[in-house]
């Protein structure tokens, strides 16, 4: 029986393989990863609208530049109205683009009244959007989860920001999500993604031990006594540190299996892997970390 958020979605109508015009250039290089979180649905949305840059310049009533700019990421962050226009030509849902592109404001430093001031005259609906029926159910069993997985990285606020934006990026992307040949891969590629943009890295590795401190893994540190929970610190601490040498894979299978005590059959079935792959990534993480933690000792007669 095949279930909700499995159904599938018909493609997208082809983008015009003869679209007249100069070619839309890439995103550049200084956009922040919640403006990007828009950014590139919509560019993806216009590419296979079929619509040529003079078109859609012509029903939203923007130049042709500053729309490319929009789509570029080029300029100066845009205001609302001009996406709410934008959107609607594209037929994008507006409610998640919109607190997408709150995020992204406050990224780059937008204050909270330059917000209010540039979405404030324009309003989504008389009713508020509502997602697919099949996006619901999916996050409906997902999002518990994918919390857990957040949490490891992030603190409270972070933790729940992200996961909501993931679920209003899926929302903007679902129709590519259900076409993928795995959703729940899919979908897990765009959790880490934007779980990793906001974790704090040191030498390209995220760093991950003060939020994983709250997870149910260490809870046991609360029965200890103080010289065996100052131990267990330090020790847990070298471990995480060995563990975000992890390739990336690797890394999210060691979280979700000791740090949220998933059984491999639930992360098999979270990551969209099969188990045996779990299993594979959880044995080559093991004897990587053991041979980190624990070194064979030196032969005798080995010295410098």
């Amino acid at each position: 029986m095949t279930k909700p958020y499995e159904s599938q979605a018909p493609h997208p109508g082809p983008a015009s393989t003869t679209r007249p015009g100069r070619k839309l250039g890439p995103i550049t290089e200084n956009v922040g990863s919640a403006h990007r979180a828009w950014l590139e649905p919509m560019r993806d949305s216009y590419l296979k609208s079929g619509l040529t840059m003079s078109e859609l310049s012509g029903r939203v009533r923007f130049a042709k530049s500053k729309i490319s700019e929009l789509l570029r990421g080029a300029g100066l962050y845009p205001r609302w109205e001009m996406l709410q226009s934008v959107s609607i030509e594209l037929r994008i849902p507006q409610g998640p683009l919109q607190r997408l592109w709150r995020q992204g404001a406050f990224e780059g430093q937008k204050s909270k009244e330059w917000v209010e001031r540039s979405s404030g005259k324009t309003a989504l609906t008389m009713s508020p959007p509502v997602p697919p029926l099949d996006h619901r159910a999916f996050r409906e069993l997902m999002e518990t989860q994918y919390t857990l997985y957040a949490q490891v990285f992030l603190n409270d606020d972070q933790r729940d920001a992200v996961v909501s934006d993931v679920f209003d990026i899926l929302w903007l992307r679902w129709n590519e999500a259900l076409s993928s040949p795995a959703l729940r891969l899919y979908a897990w590629r765009v959790l880490r993604t934007n779980v990793m943009s906001r974790t704090p890295h040191i030498d390209g590795r995220p760093s991950f031990a003060t939020a994983a401190f709250d997870t149910v893994a260490l809870q046991s540190l609360a029965e200890a006594d103080h010289d065996a929970r100052a131990a267990q610190i330090e020790e847990t601490l070298e471990l995480f540190k060995a563990m975000s040498r992890l390739p990336d894979h690797q890394l999210d299978v060691m979280v979700l299996r000791h740090l949220c005590g998933m059984p491999p059959e639930e992360a098999s079935d979270l990551l969209g892997v099969p188990v045996a792959t779990v299993r594979s990534d959880e044995r080559h993480a093991l004897h990587f970390l053991e041979s980190v933690m624990c070194p064979p000792p030196e032969t005798e007669g080995n010295t410098l």
